[in-house]
């Protein structure tokens, strides 16, 4: 990905991830090539899904909660003078009954128009965003994009930008903690169903290149990079870029497994209110790298927000020529 050149025509743009964990937000410049800076790049958790793999609704105390969320992301943009936005859901928008009553309170409430991306588009741009730092120009390097998000998880592999399988399958963190992980720590029986229904979904994925690098985005992998580098503060510029290897998630699987959820919100690298459903992800995590066989894989800080910037800069970028 490069950088816009001194002096070009510079569009700045925002990106608005609305997941069932997480609402992530980019804010970037682009210019006529195609090419991006970033300037901001926020996060939080608002947990949209809560509930919504149970109830098939979006909780009514969800909506002013996310809505807190989004009036300070629109804030931000507004203040850093962002010529368009871009806000997309993902799997609880996809699976709530209400999902469009929530879209036009959010439209209502605060002029944003936000857009369900299918199982299919999000993995796209999943993957154009997650290889993003790590494609080499005009490079035919082949990968597998690794997304464990709140409510499904996307499995995308491709050669250079060109996507050439991909399938979203309906395990996510949040929704597994739902289902089978309430108690804390969760019992040694409870963990193998987890395992067991993970395995059962994952038997849809298709067989991967051997020579393909695999990168896996989202907080799961955010938060196990940071904890194998010990860091005492988060280090976009660390965690980024971490390989590791499936022996080592395990032991810290081995490590947390046991931990109550007072203990684990303890941990410095586990933020607070991802330590309820950490053991779910990274359950999703090793049982899809065995059922690919991987058994290493590279921690990434981008995704989903960074391929629907992307794909705005490629259409920039063609619409001037």
């Amino acid at each position: 990905m490069g950088r816009p050149s001194a002096g070009a025509n510079l569009m700045r743009l925002s990106a608005i991830d609305i997941g069932t964990n997480t609402i992530l937000m980019l804010i970037a410049d682009v210019d006529s090539s195609g090419a991006i800076r970033v300037v901001r790049d926020e996060h939080a958790i608002a947990r949209l899904g809560k509930g919504v793999d149970e109830n098939r609704i979006i909780l009514p105390e969800t909506f002013e909660r996310v809505l807190a969320y989004l009036s300070e992301y629109k804030r931000i943009y507004e203040r850093e003078h962002s010529k368009k936005v871009i806000a997309c859901g993902t799997s609880a928008l996809r699976d709530a009954a209400n999902s469009r009553e929530f879209i036009e309170f959010v439209k209502d409430r605060l002029g944003i128009t936000v857009s369900i991306l299918s199982g299919d588009e999000e993995a796209d741009l999943t993957y154009l965003g997650g290889i993003s730092e790590f494609l080499e120009p005009n490079s035919s390097q082949q990968f597998v994009v690794l997304d464990i998000g709140g409510g499904s998880t996307e499995v995308v592999s491709g050669q250079g930008t060109t996507v050439t399988s991909k399938t979203s399958l309906d395990i996510g963190s949040v929704r597994l903690t739902e289902r089978f992980l309430k108690t804390s720590p969760p019992s040694a029986a409870r963990i193998e169903e987890v395992q067991r229904y993970v395995n059962d979904h994952a038997a849809r994925l298709p067989e991967f290149s051997e020579g393909a690098r695999t990168i896996g985005v989202a907080g799961t992998l955010t938060t196990l990079a940071a904890i194998d580098l010990q860091l005492g503060e988060y280090d976009r510029g660390r965690v980024s870029g971490h390989v590791l290897t499936l022996d080592v998630i395990r032991k810290i699987f081995d490590r947390l497994k046991g931990k109550r959820l007072d203990e684990l919100k303890t941990i410095p690298q586990i933020v607070p209110q991802r330590a309820d459903i950490i053991l779910a992800g990274i359950l999703i995590l090793i049982e899809t790298m065995n059922r690919m066989g991987v058994d290493r894989i590279t921690a990434s800080d981008r995704g989903l927000r960074y391929g629907m910037v992307l794909k705005e800069a490629r259409a920039k970028a063609n619409s001037r020529h």
